[in-house]
């Protein structure tokens, strides 16, 4: 199998399978974990009902029905003070992420994002699913730490401005 000239190869240079396995490895994670953040920030921009402090769907309720389960209560009781506003950062924060993600632009800054979203979901919105495995937040947390510590070495933005430097130096 012959290389493209990605990664300093030439193109006559021979690739075997595994080294495109191992080079593209994290491309579907990035590709799952970017288009759900993206469609998850998405969704709560375009939910009517999302960022009011009480109702049916909205922010606010969902923040009250958790708080006496979370592991860190003054985190909900934090963002009770401004549902709305803690609404928004959460819908523009995956919104963010989604993007850096897919693009790979910034990725392990994306990865941290995400990681850190899921993070304080799992800490307050499912912290209570029993057993522990069934709550999603817990296993999107550990989906993202592979991204943090590998970044986007493929088919991104990131990969295209190192070569760029390399080629400019």
């Amino acid at each position: 199998m012959y290389g493209y000239g990605g990664n300093g190869r030439g193109l006559g240079e021979a690739r075997s399978l595994r080294d495109l396995a191992r080079e593209h490895a994290l491309l579907p994670l990035r590709i799952f974990l970017g288009v759900t953040f993206l469609y998850a920030g998405l969704d709560k921009l375009t939910d009517n009902a999302f960022f009011h402090a009480d109702g049916p769907g909205s922010i606010g309720e969902q923040m009250h029905a958790v708080r006496d389960s979370a592991a860190i209560p003054g985190l909900v009781d934090l963002a009770l003070h401004g549902p709305a506003g803690f609404g928004y950062a959460i819908a523009i924060g995956e919104l963010a992420v989604g993007i850096g993600t897919l693009l790979g632009l910034w990725a392990r800054i994306a990865a941290l994002g995400g990681a850190l979203i899921s993070l304080s979901l799992w800490l307050t919105v499912s912290w209570q699913v029993s057993p522990y495995y069934l709550g999603n937040d817990l296993i999107y947390l550990m989906a993202w730490l592979p991204l943090l510590l590998g970044g986007a070495a493929s088919l991104s933005l990131d990969a295209l401005l190192t070569a760029r430097r390399r080629r400019i130096r």
